[in-house]
């Protein structure tokens, strides 16, 4: 195989959510990266569940939030493969908190978009200060509901991982930004460097009540101050 997408299939994903463009960069990477019969995608529950799809490449879906136990459990199995999760916030940074921190040499691709997605707009640990959401509807109240997590600063804390670097596809530039660091994150892995994650402030217009250019305002004046992009580590 040389191609990653179904061509012949129309997005289902909402206008204005930013899962198909990662899916896209996804599958541009493992097409230039010649990765196509190498790689091994484990998706969370919810929207990224739906990435299987698009795609022509081998995938499993595991329980919600354990992605990360499941790539790791493979990746021992068969160390020459690449694995890599797809993961949101409420599957990596919530359900799967345990097995996220705990993870070994795989890639996560992280989507950080302040929101359970399909399940009807809860508030997630990476929801904003003020932010309101179907459990939260006066918004989030950190006397209530504590402070939002960051999960790039807190997987910074462990030893073990390689490469931690948080992206945006909200403008072209930080389209290219988050394809090169996809790239880096699945090279670092056939090198054996390690975990590496790439956490993708994106949006999520249907549950955020916004129209899909008033998302992108959204993600530049609200999502990037409390989520600053930028390379947190690099071994």
């Amino acid at each position: 195989r040389t191609k990653t997408i179904q061509e012949d299939k129309v997005s289902g994903f909402c206008p204005g959510c930013m899962h198909s463009t990662v899916v896209k960069l996804i599958g541009e990477a493992l097409e230039e990266m010649n990765l196509v019969d190498k790689a091994v995608m484990v998706t969370g529950i919810g929207c990224c569940g739906l990435h299987m799809d698009y795609i022509a490449y081998d995938t499993i879906t595991a329980p919600h939030g354990r992605a990360c136990a499941v790539a790791t459990g493979m990746k021992r199995s068969n160390p020459d493969t690449l694995y890599f999760t797809y993961q949101g916030d409420g599957d990596f940074a919530s359900i799967g908190l345990a097995e996220s921190v705990s993870a070994a040499n795989i890639t996560v691709i992280f989507i950080n978009n302040g929101i359970y997605g399909m399940t009807g707009g809860q508030m997630a640990p990476t929801t904003l200060v003020g932010m309101k959401a179907s459990t939260a509807p006066k918004g989030r109240i950190p006397e209530e509901h504590g402070y939002p997590m960051h999960m790039c600063e807190i997987l910074d804390k462990l030893t073990a991982p390689a490469y931690l670097e948080r992206t945006s596809c909200n403008t072209p530039q930080n389209v290219i930004k988050t394809k090169n660091a996809i790239k880096k994150a699945f090279q670092n892995q056939i090198d054996g460097k390690g975990f590496s994650m790439v956490e993708i402030v994106t949006s999520c217009p249907t549950n955020w009540g916004l129209e899909p250019l008033d998302a992108l305002d959204f993600i530049e004046q609200k999502m990037l101050p409390e989520y600053p992009l930028g390379v947190i580590r690099d071994k």
